[in-house]
């Protein structure tokens, strides 16, 4: 996951309010709930020691969301009497809560808005397609491609002249798939999107998904009911939700395979807190392994000022010579060190074996740059 929209949470100093708001409820009972979410909220940080100003922030912009569209919720980090950063979340949080810490929480993200794989539906027929952009968040209109339209339908005689008719339609419904397939590979590439979920006749679906680049093959994914089913929403999501199950799995087995020794003898991973803040320190973190339910996650560590500023202990950072440090998460201090250095982080919350396998140990891991 690339979380390089939560820089600005990491250019200013803490403490931190974090607030996660659920937005799934009934639209019949909205404004009154987001006028007692607010509330709440607004509450629960002062009784924490937030600051008026930033207790009103927060207030004031759970009250704005009592008309969004939004069907999941929206995260709030504040801090000084602004509110810094606001992304929508592709699942609602389990409930509405609010931390004041020296850190952003900002390690919920990972399954709250995370890994949301993005889908480009497109609805073919032998006239042309339409597209249609696909997340947890957003559907919108992706553009479309009008075809040849004549001639397009076969006819029953064997008539020599006939027969030259259908072959023309054949050829209209050929070169109406090469300019789909061309218009589709275009919005995936300005898009970035990661399925191409194709809607239609199982003849027009393969007759584009041939004529498309190789390189977008692996990510087509034909729909199995049409344009017309209700049921047509469930394959959608059910695609995007094997995307991201995938990808969690080839991370699983990229992290387990170099769990094994290299040619020195050293492995690529660090596991457990003590080698974590070690590798964060000396700036070797590749990629941020994340199990959210594993047993260090809530542990506490030290920090400093700067993200590479991590302890086990307070008295190793004044060694260090930092002369000011707080308690923290650790999952929430090694979060701001992967975001500061552009190492991208991996949720294996979809890999149920995971867990199973306590894999990374601890719920928390690392591969390793090579030194």
């Amino acid at each position: 996951m690339d979380l390089a929209f939560l820089h600005p949470l990491y250019e200013h100093p803490g403490p931190w309010a974090s607030v996660y708001v659920d937005l799934s409820h009934p639209p019949e009972d909205t404004p009154r709930r987001r006028s007692l979410t607010a509330e709440a909220m607004s509450e629960e940080l002062a009784g924490q020691g937030t600051d008026e100003a930033t207790c009103r922030a927060v207030r004031n912009a759970i009250e704005e969301l009592k008309n969004s569209p939004e069907p999941h919720g929206r995260a709030l980090f504040a801090r000084a009497g602004a509110v810094v950063l606001d992304p929508p979340l592709a699942r609602a949080p389990r409930h509405d809560r609010a931390l004041w810490a020296p850190l952003p929480r900002a390690t919920p993200l990972l399954d709250l808005t995370g890994e949301d794989a993005v889908a480009v539906v497109a609805y073919i027929d032998r006239r042309g397609a339409d597209f249609e952009l696909r997340s947890a968040v957003t559907r919108e209109r992706a553009g479309s491609v009008t075809g040849q339209q004549w001639p397009l339908h076969r006819t029953g005689s064997g008539e020599w002249s006939e027969r030259h008719f259908q072959l023309r339609v054949e050829n209209t419904w050929e070169h109406n798939a090469a300019e789909i397939a061309d218009a589709l590979a275009v919005c995936q590439e300005e898009t970035r999107a990661d399925l191409l979920i194709l809607v239609g006749d199982d003849r027009e679906r393969r007759s584009v998904h041939e004529r498309l680049p190789k390189r977008l093959h692996e990510r087509v994914v034909d729909a199995r009911h049409g344009a017309g089913s209700r049921l047509l929403d469930e394959d959608v999501e059910q695609a995007r939700a094997a995307h991201v199950r995938r990808h969690a799995e080839a991370e699983l087995e990229r992290f387990l395979a170099a769990r094994a020794a290299d040619d020195e003898g050293s492995p690529r991973v660090a596991e457990g807190v003590p080698a974590l803040v070690e590798a964060v320190r000396e700036h070797r973190v590749e990629e941020l392994v994340v199990r959210p339910d594993g047993g260090d996650t809530h542990r506490e560590v030290w920090v400093g000022e700067d993200a590479d500023q991590l302890a086990v202990r307070r008295t190793e950072l004044t060694i260090l010579g930092e002369q000011n440090s707080w308690s923290a998460r650790v999952d929430d201090a090694l979060l701001r060190a992967a975001v500061a250095t552009n190492a991208p982080v991996v949720s294996l919350a979809p890999v149920e074996a995971a867990g199973e396998r306590d894999v990374p140990t601890g719920g928390l891991g690392a591969l390793l740059r090579l030194t």
